[in-house]
């Protein structure tokens, strides 16, 4: 753990602030009880992605410039998902190659940006949680977590410290939900197929809750299973590792 009491500031993400807001709380109490002084910059803007992944880098640039000029500040970022915090961390300085001034800012950003879970596991040192959840449950790795941000063992390793709860692996946990942003929308033939084989795959894990960490994948694959008509409950980990599972339903369930 940290000696001193490191100041963060919360990129909260659009589908958290829109879908989600369970998460950004959930993501406040876990870094205040690991020891953080948590503040949420009231400037913050999308983090660029869309934009960035249609090609409209003009909107990209503008966008990461604002948030650039938020977080700055601060000695860490931290995201509740990885999709974004990849964003952050390894797309920003490309996107100022011609801009030496706001390059060196994106670098900083970056270097201190983290997902969520990896910043309690990674640099804070938390081995483990106080929070319980009776039921048995299987992970997805979401692409960007996984391969720009090295995001595996972390979450399962504190999952293994929740009381009542027993995972089981998802099979092709790291195969793509089929969501990836605009590619879900530019491909939805594609993107439909590789929703449903991952629905599959969840139901012979036979767990009642589906985690993962990138609201983008959960939004996702919460709307085939309910489509499906599946029992199972989808969660971001951070609701479960908080122990907030209580304050808001399950994704996807309107009750």
């Amino acid at each position: 753990m940290l000696q001193t009491r490191p100041r963060v500031a919360l990129f909260v993400t659009c589908l958290v602030d829109l879908y989600r807001p369970n998460v950004g709380f959930s993501a406040i109490q876990l870094l205040e009880e690991a020891g953080c002084l948590v503040e949420v910059p009231a400037a913050q803007t999308c983090c660029g992605q869309p934009a960035y992944n249609s090609g409209d880098r003009t909107t990209a640039k503008d966008l990461a410039r604002a948030v650039v000029d938020a977080f700055l500040p601060y000695d860490y970022t931290v995201v509740p998902s990885g999709s974004c915090g990849g964003m952050i961390a390894h797309h920003y300085p490309g996107l100022f190659g011609d801009d030496p001034e706001y390059r060196g800012k994106a670098e900083a950003l970056a270097a201190r940006t983290h997902e969520l879970v990896s910043f309690l596991a990674d640099v804070l040192g938390v081995a483990g949680v106080k929070a319980r959840y009776e039921g048995t449950v299987t992970y997805h790795d979401s692409c960007a977590g996984l391969r720009e941000l090295g995001i595996k063992q972390q979450p399962r390793q504190l999952l293994g410290s929740v009381e009542g709860l027993t995972l089981k692996e998802l099979p092709d946990a790291e195969i793509c939900c089929g969501f990836g942003g605009t590619f879900c929308v530019k491909y939805p033939d594609i993107s439909t197929r590789m929703v449903t084989d991952k629905a599959a795959a969840i139901a012979a894990t036979g767990a009642d809750t589906l985690l993962a960490g990138d609201m983008g994948c959960l939004l996702n694959m919460a709307g085939r299973l309910k489509r499906e008509g599946s029992p199972v409950k989808v969660r971001h980990v951070a609701e479960v590792l908080a122990g907030r599972v209580h304050e808001a339903p399950a994704i996807g369930d309107p009750s």
